[in-house]
């Protein structure tokens, strides 16, 4: 499983992309999001000192069906909508990637987080690209729950050579002392974190062969001096 970050250039045309983009110091954080068969519902918090001015924006655009405002400040409304077209989220749901919200929109760029699995995670890529999105990765990181992939005396002992700075550069401790702080004998000690170094490791490369296109070239390194 890994996570990755977008930096997702709109194009013109959606309404979050155009109002945005006419006021580009305007931070709008979609907070909650649903594609239905024709429209969009969502939930929009933005972040601006022209929150009169945005909001009769996105009133006068045709790419809103719909705008009911729930709370508001001075700097700050939170707006419930119904818009045409969610790219975002149309590509997600046609790779079966989840998006993480919020998903910040900052001056026509959409800045979101997915989780999945590599595959999943490149056609996401691919159908971001089949609707004219431009996009950059920001990061990819693989996501490891340790409790998934060790035994229980497996974690134990890691989080001992952790919290013993064995892991440290420099190491704070040898492995000698890790095996005496978790109560085992040295070679023991050694082949566990052994087993537990190369379970995790192996749980971070294996997909990552699967990646085709840009992602996989991010993913491997692929093209880099």
């Amino acid at each position: 499983m890994a996570q990755i970050r977008l930096l997702v250039d709109l194009p013109d045309g959606p309404w979050i992309a155009d109002v945005s983009r006419e006021f580009p110091d305007a931070v709008f954080r979609v907070l909650t999001a649903t594609p239905g068969d024709e429209a969009g519902f969502a939930l929009v918090r933005i972040t601006t000192d022209e929150v009169e001015d945005v909001l009769a924006a996105m009133e006068a655009h045709s790419g809103l069906a719909e705008t009911s405002v729930m709370t508001r400040s001075s700097d700050e409304t939170t707006v419930q909508i119904e818009a045409t077209s969610p790219l975002l989220l149309l590509a997600a749901q046609g790779a079966g990637v989840p998006i993480e919200m919020p998903v910040e929109i900052t001056n026509g760029i959409a800045t979101l987080d997915a989780t999945g699995a590599h595959d999943r995670l490149s056609t996401f890529g691919d159908q971001l690209a089949g609707m004219g999105l431009s996009y950059e990765v920001e990061f990819v990181q693989q996501r490891v729950n340790p409790s998934q992939l060790l035994t229980e005396n497996q974690l134990e002992l890691l989080l001992t050579a952790v919290e013993a700075g064995y892991y440290d550069v420099p190491r704070e401790s040898t492995l000698t002392e890790v095996a005496e702080a978790a109560g085992i004998a040295k070679s023991t000690c050694s082949e566990t974190l052994q087993r537990v170094e190369r379970t995790i490791v192996r749980e971070f490369v294996e997909d990552l062969p699967t990646v085709s296109g840009e992602l996989k070239r991010k993913l491997t390194g692929e093209g880099s001096n």
